[in-house]
């Protein structure tokens, strides 16, 4: 498991009152989801990552970051392994149940990737057509919805990877027909594998939110003050504009 020390965090972000940095707060993160959370080097660096370390200087912590399957970050806040979990996570009723969500402070975009000459060729295709089979990283968004639209009707088979990276391999040799995932990663995918594409029409639209367990009520009031400012300062939009042009 990679653990990683943000950059240094300035004191001159701290909320009025905030204690000197004497203390660190742990984010469970699955770092294969760019531009929100991917290795550079030795440092786990993304929309996510800056995000979270701008918070923890507003509340006057250190940041450390914890790498993880994504399916093991929401076990891993309510276990207090981590503090927090930031990995363009969607707030969905489901893990309403087991977590607590902030404020929300971006969008994201499910997408389908195919292959250029592949069977699927319209989003339509997956409901009209179905008997696809359709690859997803597990226990994201895209293994949700398309559980819940596709597999639970038995309008197609889900093949589910630990990584987005291993549903396009899958994708590239055949062995499922497509891939629905986050648009921002696709693209990375789209644009290092010739001969795939990505469908013109949106399969969802999310809302992603950072994640708390919940019975720490005070540390989801003390993100969302500090994630209040962020927003309304125009921070959150400069580091979203800093990876997605």
């Amino acid at each position: 498991m990679k653990k990683m020390l943000a950059l240094a965090l300035a004191l001159a972000f701290a909320l009025p009152g905030a204690a000197a940095l004497a203390d660190t707060l742990t984010m469970g993160t699955n770092a294969s989801f760019p531009p929100y959370e991917y290795v550079d080097g030795e440092e786990i660096v993304g929309i996510d990552a800056e995000i979270a370390a701008a918070i923890c200087a507003k509340l006057g912590y250190e940041l450390e970051i914890s790498d993880m399957e994504f399916d093991s970050i929401i076990a891993a806040v309510q276990s207090g392994k981590a503090d927090f979990g930031m990995a363009g996570m969607t707030v969905t009723e489901e893990r309403l149940q087991s977590i607590n969500f902030s404020t929300s402070y971006a969008t994201g975009v499910q997408v389908v990737i195919v292959r250029e000459d592949g069977p699927v060729q319209d989003v339509d295709d997956l409901f009209d057509i179905g008997g696809f089979n359709i690859g997803v990283q597990t226990s994201t968004t895209g293994d949700l919805y398309t559980t819940w639209d596709l597999e639970d009707e038995g309008l197609a088979n889900i093949d589910r990877y630990n990584k987005g990276a291993d549903a396009v391999l899958a994708l590239t040799t055949g062995k499922v027909d497509c891939v629905v995932i986050d648009n921002e990663p696709a693209k990375s995918f789209v644009a290092g594998n010739p001969g795939l594409k990505i469908l013109d029409t949106e399969y969802a639209v999310e809302d992603y939110a950072v994640c708390v367990a919940k019975n720490n009520t005070e540390l989801l009031q003390k993100i969302d003050a500090a994630l209040a400012e962020l927003i309304a300062d125009g921070s959150v939009q400069r580091i979203i504009d800093k990876y997605i042009q």
